[in-house]
């Protein structure tokens, strides 16, 4: 699915002319200015699948946001928007082909993290309340307690309840079951699952990031599927050789000046792991 057709950028000369126009001095940055423009990327002409490689400071990430913005997807974090960054998004031109789902959105590294971060911090908090309730429990199951007025109804439950089930029981059905403990990149991987949707445009900033070589490669799978059967377009910024070999995928290289589109396997990156695996290859 093509929701995106194109997105073009302000070259050099349209920067200058609005950057002129500004009678302060005093700014330490004018960014997003003469970061795509440096590169002299004007223009993105996207696919189903479309990545933006780069090192840092190519401008990839900046690119994603500029698109972001553009159309208002939905993000979870905040990002680096300047005050200049409004006005370079007016000056940008786009072309969609047909209306954006509700489900599209930016995903960004920031978003995975505090993921993670909230995933194992209500782990920490049910594992706390559970062993509580374990001390709760042996306390009503052998206690001699006697109700004497209406105000012990409550513990006459918790020891009647605690009498009458086993100490997992007595938990569990005090307790919502506990969230699965995941390690980081089964949380992260989680986390793609969970806000990619059927039918939507979807913007991943390097989504490597905290996944291990056997979950991207799952991630890609992922993708690929849900690009290919379930609607949606992707636009991403990585150098992890597994996402750059996606499938039908179009890779602009914005460490080419003009940037330029590439096959996964003519990056330097890709070939400097080509190269060191080949020279090691006995070693296999």
């Amino acid at each position: 699915m093509l929701y995106l057709s194109y997105i073009t950028f302000p070259g050099p000369e349209q920067e200058n002319s609005y950057l002129m126009r500004i009678k302060r001095t005093c700014y330490d940055s004018f960014y997003p200015f003469r970061i795509l423009s440096r590169h002299r990327l004007s223009r993105l002409d996207l696919e189903p699948v479309t990545i933006l490689y780069g090192g840092n400071g190519s401008g990839k990430t900046t690119a994603l946001n500029v698109i972001a913005e553009k159309l208002n997807l939905k993000r979870d974090s905040l990002y680096n928007r300047s005050s200049f960054f409004a006005d370079y998004v007016k000056m940008c031109d786009c072309r969609l082909n047909r209306a954006l789902s509700r489900d599209s959105r930016i995903i960004t590294s920031d978003d995975v993290f505090d993921f993670m971060l909230d995933l194992r911090t209500m782990n920490q908090g049910i594992d706390r309340k559970r062993e509580e309730l374990f001390e709760e429990y042996l306390d009503a199951k052998y206690s001699q307690f006697q109700m004497r007025s209406l105000a012990d109804y409550d513990q006459l439950k918790k020891v009647n309840l605690a009498r009458r089930k086993t100490q997992s029981r007595f938990v569990r059905e005090t307790l919502m079951d506990n969230v699965r403990e995941h390690s980081n990149g089964e949380s992260a991987f989680l986390y793609f699952t969970e806000k990619i949707r059927e039918d939507g445009l979807y913007l991943l900033d390097e989504p490597e990031n905290s996944l291990s070589p056997e979950k991207q490669q799952e991630l890609v799978g992922f993708l690929e599927d849900s690009a290919r059967f379930f609607g949606c377009q992707f636009v991403i910024s990585t150098h992890s050789p597994f996402i750059l070999s996606m499938r039908g995928a179009k890779i602009y290289d914005l460490d080419e000046e003009p940037a330029d589109v590439k096959g996964w396997t003519e990056l330097p990156s890709v070939r400097a792991y080509f190269e060191f695996f080949k020279k090691h290859e006995a070693e296999f």
